[in-house]
Parts: C-alpha cells; structure tokens; sequence
C-alpha cells in the first residue's frame, strides 16, 4: 500500500487536523482496519483517534481517495464526530458464549 497525504490542515477550533489522501495497492481492496493502522503509522496518533470519513474507488483502478480526521484527545472526538462514523470499522466486540 502506497499512501500519498495530499493535504493536511489544522482546524484549532475543532482540535482536529483534517487529511485527504490517496491509496495505492496491489490485490484485495484494503479494509477499513487497515487504513486506518496504516494512517497511525504516518501520522504517529493512536487508532482511537482516527475516524475514516469517506472512501472512493474508481472501477478497474487499484486506487482509493479518501478523508480522514485525527482529534487530538477522545473527549473533543466524542463531541464533535457522528457515533455511527466512530464505530464504523471498527471490530466488533465478540460476545461471550457465543458457539
């Protein structure tokens, strides 16, 4: 996977930084899991931070373009961002006894 950040700015009155990049690869379209582990790499911020906005893939291009925002602490994540956004891609918690 090849990421390109094609643009990173601050937003101090969200205590946010808001990021739109590209995704290269090879084979199997990249989960959402992924992504975001790959963001933290780069970005150096911890995955509970990160929500993923918006993909889009093109037919027939192994590329992806994407939005992502990185919150400085979990409290301004919690006011600011949509609950269904947050828990989108991330893994479900197994439940207990389940065969």
């Amino acid at each position: 996977m090849d990421f390109e950040i094609e643009s990173d700015k601050r937003n101090n009155l969200l205590s946010r930084r808001e990021i739109q990049f590209t995704l290269k690869y090879d084979g199997a379209t990249p989960s959402r899991m992924q992504i975001i582990g790959k963001l933290c790499a780069l970005l150096n911020v911890k995955e509970p931070m990160i929500v993923l906005d918006t993909l889009h893939s093109s037919f027939g291009k192994m590329e992806i373009h994407g939005t992502a925002r990185a919150y400085d602490s979990e409290e301004v994540k919690v006011k600011t961002e949509r609950p269904y956004l947050s828990a989108r891609g991330m893994p479900k918690p197994k439940e207990e006894g389940a065969a």
